[in-house]
């Protein structure tokens, strides 16, 4: 790790972290006053967080000190649009911003040509790699039949797009000018690219669908009780990875398997009845 890197988590170490009811005083402080010193005291309690997330991106060959970087750039949206009257913690809610700007910036940056932004192309960049190492192991180089069937189904993405993405990532940055074939007038490789990227009006449509169906799921959420949005948010709302089972929340709430299944299904049928059918799914 960079010694930068090394100083700048040392010198992150005094800011503790916040209560529920300190965090809620700042965060109205900062929504309604514009409170400068309130705004700088949530930043500086969730640095930390910033640099768990970003950590955890360090297997792309991006400097770490440009991921947080970027990650203290979404904590300051999730600061910015944060709601404290709903009920949730700032990290619940900063959490996504911070995630999005790294993915984002790893995803303008990991290559010379850009991988698109698709929520199919995100999921599989971010998945494959881990998925093609557990069932095949980390040295493996080439996807079987059966292990593209097995990561298509379990992202929910086309077999082809699980192919296109490992030869992305396999061969990572090639020249357009290529020549394909060994012919004198052989073509380049360019010349069988087609872009099939949205326009900047589809673009700006498909954000505005996505913060207002954002705003939906808030309101939802917040309308649910604690442990009800709590086991929502885990089995849900949580990267597939981390998504804790059912076994871990009974031990957690003190109630059986059964009883968590039951709050769970129960959560969803909420969410489902507030929300517009588009947004779950």
């Amino acid at each position: 790790m960079a010694e930068v890197v090394q100083d700048y988590i040392q010198s992150i170490q005094k800011y503790s972290a916040l209560s529920f009811e300190a965090e809620q005083e700042l965060a109205k402080r900062w929504r309604d006053n514009r409170d400068e010193r309130a705004y700088r005291q949530l930043m500086q309690s969730y640095l930390r967080l910033v640099v768990k997330v970003a950590m955890s991106y360090r297997g792309y060959g991006l400097p770490l000190e440009e991921l947080v970087q970027e990650g203290n750039i979404g904590l300051m949206q999730g600061i910015n649009r944060f709601e404290p009257d709903r009920g949730f913690r700032l990290s619940t809610y900063a959490m996504w911003w911070i995630k999005a700007h790294i993915q984002e910036y790893i995803l303008n940056n990991w290559s010379m040509v850009k991988i698109g932004t698709s929520s199919t192309q995100k999921k599989l960049f971010f998945n494959l790699r881990r998925l093609k190492a557990e069932m095949l192991g980390e040295d493996s180089i080439h996807l079987t039949p059966d292990v593209i069937k097995q990561i298509a189904t379990k992202l929910n993405v086309s077999e082809n797009d699980v192919i296109g993405m490992d030869q992305r990532l396999r061969h990572g940055n090639e020249s357009l000018n290529a020549p394909v074939g060994g012919d004198e007038d052989a073509q380049e490789m360019q010349d069988f690219l087609v872009d099939h990227r949205p326009s900047q009006e589809e673009l700006y449509s498909r954000k505005q669908i996505a913060g207002q169906r954002k705003g939906q799921l808030m309101d939802a959420l917040s309308k649910l009780d604690e442990r009800e949005r709590a086991i929502f948010v885990a089995r849900h709302l949580t990267d597939s990875e981390d998504i804790p089972t059912l076994e871990e929340l009974s031990g957690q709430y003190g109630v059986s398997r059964e009883r968590v299944r039951q709050l769970e299904e129960r959560a969803y049928r909420k969410v489902q009845g507030f929300l517009q059918p588009a947004v779950l799914h």
